[in-house]
């Protein structure tokens, strides 16, 4: 795609001058992609908005849907629920009366990445697995190519580390890592994330290491996320700490609000104390790191096994910092949890 930029902007100027419409469309929105792959996330909405202008003014409702489908999609990055689920909403009510199974996808891929952002993995699995069938790669959907890492997490983190091998080696047998280095990045990690308990240092260390690997900085930082969880729950929280901070850094950066949270929970889970900018308002927290961090989410309702499948923890780790979190917060269950946390000072940055 870089190599594209500059023939695909004259395809754009010579529609705004009167010449192909439908071609300086698809233009804008392969200069989108191309934004979003690369990291370029504040000209995303601006590519697609004059397509999406284009679109309406001549009534082309199917060539508008990957424009809509990549703002859904960045809005699902950057934790914009609400408009990716009704982006994801709206091509679903349209493209199913007309039998349009790409636009089922692209809004399989929105829910996905939003539930996985949460690191709600279960839901992450069963939005993927609407359009997935583990182990074949399709001849005829190229979206599939977007997907597979997606689905090799979900399945593995929702312990269905089978249907994860058997994808990935879908992916090999399919050729797929020839195709571009990025691709072949995306490979390895999978097939690490893929590999159940063990860290598989050699494939997570090659698709880290992939040459140029940040001009793709959200799937890279992704990787070095799962990287660093790995690590730390391998109880090597040193080197954990280089990859999770490393992916932090490049998700604040992209403001990809609920990744750059799963990468400080991680953060604070291996001793590092991390957090917004200390305002001075609020009191202090009564909590340890890792109660807080259990604290939170059981203040949303979640159980004990729902907050130890985001948080890489037991269980029964979860209800033990429970059970010393509510003497300190002066509450007696859950439902007392919201208000007792409410206005307490954010955690420093160490």
């Amino acid at each position: 795609m870089p190599g594209c930029r500059s023939a695909l902007r004259r395809v754009v100027d010579d529609g705004r001058d009167g010449g192909a419409i439908t071609m300086a469309i698809e233009a804008f929105f392969l200069l989108a992609n191309d934004a979003y792959l690369s990291g370029q996330w504040g000209d995303l909405p601006k590519l697609t908005e004059e397509g999406l202008r284009w679109c309406a003014r001549y009534d082309y409702r199917l060539t508008a849907e990957p424009g809509r489908f990549l703002r859904g999609l960045l809005a699902a990055a950057q934790g914009d629920t609400a408009t990716a689920r009704s982006t994801a909403d709206r091509l679903v009510a349209w493209g199913n009366p007309r039998g349009l199974g790409l636009l089922r996808v692209y809004a399989a891929h929105i829910r996905a990445l939003s539930s996985l952002g949460e690191a709600d993995f279960e839901s992450a699995y069963r939005h993927l697995r609407s359009v997935i069938t583990p182990g074949e790669i399709p001849a005829h959907l190229p979206h599939a190519l977007w997907l597979f890492l997606d689905f090799a997490e979900a399945a593995a983190r929702t312990g269905r580390h089978g249907e994860a091998a058997a994808h990935v080696a879908a992916v090999r047998g399919a050729g797929i890592p020839a195709v571009s280095p990025r691709l072949a990045m995306m490979t390895d990690a999978a097939e690490a994330v893929a590999t159940p308990d063990a860290v598989d240092h050699e494939l997570f260390r090659r698709a880290v290491d992939t040459p140029d690997a940040e001009r793709w900085p959200f799937e890279w930082a992704r990787i070095r996320l799962a990287y660093g969880e790995r690590l730390r729950r391998a109880r090597a929280g040193a080197e954990a700490r280089g990859h999770l901070d490393a992916a932090l850094g490049t998700f604040r950066r992209l403001g990809a609000g609920p990744w750059s949270a799963r990468a400080a929970n991680e953060l604070r889970a291996s001793g590092i104390p991390v957090g917004t900018a200390a305002s001075g308002a609020g009191r202090p927290s009564p909590l340890t790191p890792q109660e807080l961090q259990v604290a939170r989410p059981a203040a949303t309702g979640l159980t004990n096994k729902q907050i130890a499948a985001r948080l890489l923890l037991s269980p029964r780790t979860v209800a033990g910092h429970l059970s010393n979190a509510f003497p300190k917060l002066n509450v007696t269950s859950r439902a007392g949890l919201r208000d007792a946390l409410t206005g307490l000072a954010p955690e420093r940055t160490a």
